[in-house]
């Protein structure tokens, strides 16, 4: 179990926002419990100095591309690129140090998984360098997969079978559990038990990691190789529950 860092980014500067609040209507602002005044750049620096690889920098809508360049530059091959990431733009931020992309929205449609899209994507750019993100939100009793910064439901949950079928299209899985995005509430634990029945392909898990003892239980649930990222509650982004030292230290 790693920890893997994040750089999330709205509006061309490093945030972390309550992912449900996230909207493309103009002049919706989302909730935000951190702006950062330092640079991407920064914090990719930050990262390549611990060597924390495989983190993700993330594009939380349009006008991050410098932003995002300006990350990736500072630590090529050792970040992830998600965020409108389809299969015109991939090549491009795989070239700009992109150790690979990370990919949602582009491959559903009507709901589904477009498998014709997920392969030609595949064949551009090699599985190696692709991670499927199946961020999800829970209802009823099952974790359906969302897309269009989460806003949009597809008809997809998130299995065993699903992640053993989609395992020879990409290298990792980066699973966000949505309702707890930037609340700081506490895991989701049935997802993440969810996710740990599964032996396969790396799996990052995000979302409501507030302490050591949600870490812990990540731990447990997911059986040891389940990697997670957090965000609002870490030091280094404003929080005052959880040492960005002490994860790298002991996590890294």
């Amino acid at each position: 179990m790693k920890f893997r860092p994040c750089i999330d980014i709205h509006d061309g500067v490093v945030k972390q926002i309550v992912g449900s609040t996230l909207r493309d209507e103009k002049g919706d602002t989302p909730v935000t419990n951190f702006a950062a005044s330092k640079p991407p750049q920064w914090y990719a620096d930050l990262y390549r100095q611990d060597q924390l690889n495989g983190g993700h920098v993330i594009q939380l809508g349009k006008g991050n591309e410098a932003a995002a360049m300006a990350a990736l530059g500072a630590w090529p091959g050792g970040l992830q690129l998600g965020g409108g990431v389809d299969i015109d733009n991939a090549a491009r931020w795989l070239d700009a140090g992109a150790s690979a992309v990370i990919v949602t929205s582009w491959v559903f449609r009507n709901g589904f998984i477009d498998f014709e899209r997920l392969k030609k994507l595949v064949a551009a750019i090699g599985a190696h360098r692709l991670v499927l993100d199946l961020s999800c939100r829970r209802k009823e009793d099952a974790y359906f997969i969302v897309t269009d910064r989460w806003q949009t439901y597809t008809r997809e949950k998130v299995t065993r079978h699903l992640l053993e079928k989609l395992s020879r299209y990409c290298s990792e899985y980066l699973v966000h559990g949505v309702d707890v995005e930037g609340k700081c509430s506490g895991i989701e634990g049935p997802l993440v038990q969810l996710l740990g029945q599964w032996e396969g392909a790396p799996i990052t898990y995000a979302g409501g990691i507030r302490s050591l003892a949600d870490i812990d239980r990540i731990k447990v649930l997911g059986g040891g190789h389940i990697d997670f990222t957090v965000g609002s509650a870490l030091d280094l982004f404003g929080g005052s529950l959880l040492s960005y030292r002490m994860l790298a230290d002991r996590y890294g």
